[in-house]
């Protein structure tokens, strides 16, 4: 079996491997001191890398596999109490989208999702409020179903849950280090449903780990350029990603309508 699982790597090419390690490196350092957006940015390149039916499930897989590192990283700022009402749920989610993957198109829902990214510039008036609602912790149950749901059949979706969490009174380190932990455990899921329902071949496995090695190292990279950002710097960015996902998402979902 290792035998064929290196005949399989040399037979797949290179520049496919180096690309996807390269756009993990680039997405994770913009993801880090940005509050999250890693996997939403790699959706375009990744498709057009590999294809747009294998992206997800490398997507979320390279992801999955450098969370860990930066759960390490941020682990003293990881709110747990907040993990636990998010969780159960979002894997509930992940399961139920891992088994309809194949069978629903769900890009539609960008164009929604897309429009309430570009809409958070305007509520937080710019970055010069914190908060624009109170997000009681009961609010992530059905929010971490949702949110699980459709980032398991698009790939990512990561930008839409920072409002939510700057509304719980989360911001720079622990913002980070809760939504790393909330998608490591959902990760668990979203893998586990792809393997379960026979998407990830071989060959996938091989994308998703060489992406998920440059995450690694865009991580740590991108920890370095965190530590010297203020809250107020921090929030701004964060905002500007938003917008910038949402703005990419309505795009993509009205050029790839059927005329």
């Amino acid at each position: 079996m290792f035998i064929d699982f290196i005949a399989l790597i040399e037979s797949m090419p290179i520049w496919h491997l180096v690309g996807l390690f390269v756009l993990g490196v680039l997405a994770f350092v913009i993801s880090t001191i940005s509050g999250g957006g890693g996997a939403l940015i790699l959706i375009p390149a990744t498709s057009a890398l590999i294809g747009a039916p294998a992206a997800p499930p490398v997507i979320n897989l390279g992801t999955f596999i450098s969370r860990p590192s930066r759960m390490i990283m941020f682990w003293h700022d990881i709110d747990w109490g907040l993990i636990k009402y998010y969780v159960p749920s979002a894997i509930v989610g992940a399961w139920l989208a891992g088994l309809l993957f194949s069978q629903l198109n769900a890009s539609w829902i960008q164009l929604l999702v897309g429009v309430f990214l570009v809409s958070t510039l305007f509520q937080y008036r710019f970055g010069k409020i914190d908060k624009t609602f109170n997000m009681p912790k009961a609010g992530y149950v059905p929010l971490g179903f949702i949110v699980a749901s459709i980032s398991t059949l698009v790939g990512g979706l990561g930008p839409v849950l920072n409002p939510f969490y700057m509304n719980s009174g989360l911001q720079k380190e622990d913002l980070i280090a809760t939504k790393t932990a909330n998608s490591f455990f959902v990760g668990i899921a979203q893998i586990g449903s792809y393997a379960f329902f026979g998407v990830l071949t071989a060959k996938l496995w091989i994308y998703g780990l060489a992406l998920g090695l440059g995450a690694i190292v865009g991580n740590y990279i991108g920890k370095q350029f965190l530590a010297g950002m203020t809250v107020k710097q921090f929030r701004l960015l964060l905002l500007i990603l938003m917008m910038i996902s949402g703005v990419y998402m309505i795009y993509q979902n009205l050029t790839s309508s059927p005329r």
